[in-house]
């Protein structure tokens, strides 16, 4: 069983159950799923530009990442419909506990200056969006073989009904949110 998860079951949920005086343990609010996304404007003049970027993600996540196509045509960006412009991954289960796990107390502390990240990403419905500059912050990643560093979101689907919910959940899973100062 995955750290985290374990970490939930035995400490964060009574503790959550106990502060929000919830009575039913269903009711408490959960990591659903995570998704992470990276997106290539390159893409749409090399589409072989794509495939290094899959095996990082596939790198990072475990998981074989799916190609994003462009919904509609937008003649000033050069994207035709149905053209690769991206790659993502679902997580859930063990799998999503792990990676947050890695994100947490070894991607995000590899960040130059770090101060945390903002507690002003979540999008009112309890979900948290975090975007990266580069996918070198994660030590699966072999630095010889980057060519050009790609950005990446990475999105924590909870069942928080609000904001304060959800922050009070990743705050008891240990994401560092930047304090005001």
């Amino acid at each position: 069983m995955a750290r985290l998860k374990e970490k939930y079951e035995k400490e964060i949920r009574p503790t959550l159950q106990k502060d929000m005086g919830l009575k039913n343990t269903m009711a408490v609010p959960k990591i659903e799923k995570i998704v992470i996304n990276m997106g290539l404007g390159e893409a749409t003049q090399n589409v072989k530009i794509l495939d290094p970027l899959m095996a990082d993600l596939a790198s990072i996540t475990g998981q074989k990442p799916v190609p994003t196509k462009a919904k509609k045509s937008i003649a000033a960006f050069k994207v035709r419909e149905g053209m690769p412009i991206g790659a993502m991954v679902t997580l859930r289960g063990d799998s999503m506990y792990e990676f947050l796990d890695r994100l947490i107390t070894v991607a995000l502390p590899r960040v130059r200056d770090f101060r945390g990240v903002s507690a002003k990403s979540f999008d009112g419905r309890g979900n948290y969006t975090l975007g990266l500059r580069d996918q070198l912050l994660f030590p699966e990643i072999d630095y010889a073989k980057v060519d050009k560093t790609k950005g990446m979101n990475v999105t924590i689907v909870t069942t928080a009904k609000d904001d304060s919910a959800a922050r009070s959940l990743l705050t008891h899973f240990g994401m560092p949110f930047r304090t005001a100062a």
